[in-house]
């Protein structure tokens, strides 16, 4: 017998001598011909420009494009046009409809909200697309994308609730070193009202806005016993045609721009007088402008026509200087704030005076300090067309 270690390899001499080799299975050879089987499908899937199911649609939505608008040219009787969009590229936006009730539909516009005020740094510049030139001169307009002077030109507050006093001081411009001392010494939040009989009203609105007022233009209106009380060039008055009172209350606007309303100068018998009243009131609506009464006229149908013809509208509580004496202006602020904590709001009147603006300014360091916020009038103005 021969030793193991000379027997040849991969024989085996158990099995009668035929040498003993390596074998595969019927398992192991299925298991191989799935695997390639599997591979070649998974190289082809890879392979393939299209994946066995189908990608799901994408649906593009395209607006119809609007239809081609005629151009347009404003004058003093022109409508403003209407159907006109402005958009942003990026950012929010909203629809805004001008109920205008001359065109059943209204205008729809599409903008961004923040481009509806004005950048405070550029406060003492007009906004281009607010004015239509006219003979007399920049005449303040709704533009082109439904914007309007009232909301443009209006001065920021907090919008919180609480006593809310407005206090308008009239008749800058009548006097240069009492301008200047108005603009100087009341705080930004006192709206200032404009005299269009006054000097170098552009340079004392642009002195105005960079200190951060809100302003007005004071219109002269007829008052009982005119002309023997006379409120000055151009007033209204209930005897002209409406021509030409618009065309005396276009003179007044013209006189500077970059503010958000007028307010009556005296007026108490053009003021209850619907038929003289009601074409201002109109085209104080066209052009986006808010109307303050003063509130010196018990019979102004001024609120009536407001509602009406969709015109912002503020109502003045009492004339602050009636009398020029200190202690009579501080009882007079002090019963604003009492009628602010009543009713939320109050807005008193009164005129550029030194007494008057001393008064105001000293009253104000203490109210802020008792929780009234002093505020512009457009911040407790009502507006038809917010609702």
């Amino acid at each position: 017998m021969k030793k193991e270690i000379e027997r040849p390899l991969g024989q085996d001499t158990r099995s009668g001598g035929r040498p003993r080799g390596f074998r595969f299975s019927r398992g192991m050879v299925g298991a191989a011909v799935a695997g390639l089987a599997i591979v070649t499908a998974a190289g082809a899937i890879a392979l393939r420009p299209r994946p066995f199911h189908r990608a799901p649609e994408t649906v593009v939505s395209t607006p119809e494009a609007a239809p081609a608008q005629a151009a347009v040219t404003r004058s003093a009787g022109d409508r403003v046009p209407s159907g006109q969009a402005a958009s942003s590229p990026t950012g929010p936006h909203i629809i805004h409809v001008n109920p205008d009730s001359a065109e059943p539909n209204g205008t729809i516009v599409v903008r961004d909200p923040s481009t509806l005020g004005q950048n405070a740094r550029m406060a003492h510049l007009p906004d281009r697309a607010l004015i239509e030139q006219s003979e007399m001169g920049p005449l303040p307009i709704r533009s082109i994308d439904g914007r309007r002077p009232v909301d443009v030109y209006a001065r920021p507050w907090s919008g919180t609730r609480g006593a809310r006093v407005a206090i308008v001081i009239g008749g800058l411009g009548l006097s240069q070193t009492g301008t200047q001392y108005a603009i100087r010494k009341l705080p930004e939040t006192v709206t200032l009202a404009f005299a269009p009989q006054g000097n170098s009203l552009d340079r004392w609105m642009r002195d105005a806005r960079q200190s951060g007022h809100e302003l007005l233009m004071q219109v002269p209106l007829e008052p009982y016993d005119y002309p023997n009380v006379n409120p000055g060039r151009n007033t209204l008055t209930v005897e002209a045609s409406p021509a030409e009172n618009l065309r005396s209350l276009h003179w007044a606007l013209s006189r500077i721009t970059n503010y958000v309303g007028i307010m009556n100068y005296m007026g108490a018998r053009f003021v209850a007088d619907e038929s003289a009243m009601e074409p201002v009131m109109k085209d104080l609506a066209r052009r986006g402008l808010l109307y303050l009464d003063d509130g010196t006229s018990a019979r102004s149908v001024a609120p009536q026509l407001a509602l009406k013809d969709n015109v912002p509208f503020a109502d003045g509580s009492l004339t602050i200087d009636t009398s020029h004496d200190r202690g009579e202006i501080m009882k007079k602020l002090d019963q604003l704030e009492a009628t602010a904590r009543a009713k939320g709001f109050a807005i008193g009147t009164g005129s550029a005076f030194q007494v008057t603006v001393d008064a105001v300014a000293d009253w104000i360091g203490e109210a802020v300090k008792r929780g009234i916020e002093i505020v512009p009038v457009t911040a407790v103005m009502s507006d038809p067309e917010r609702g």
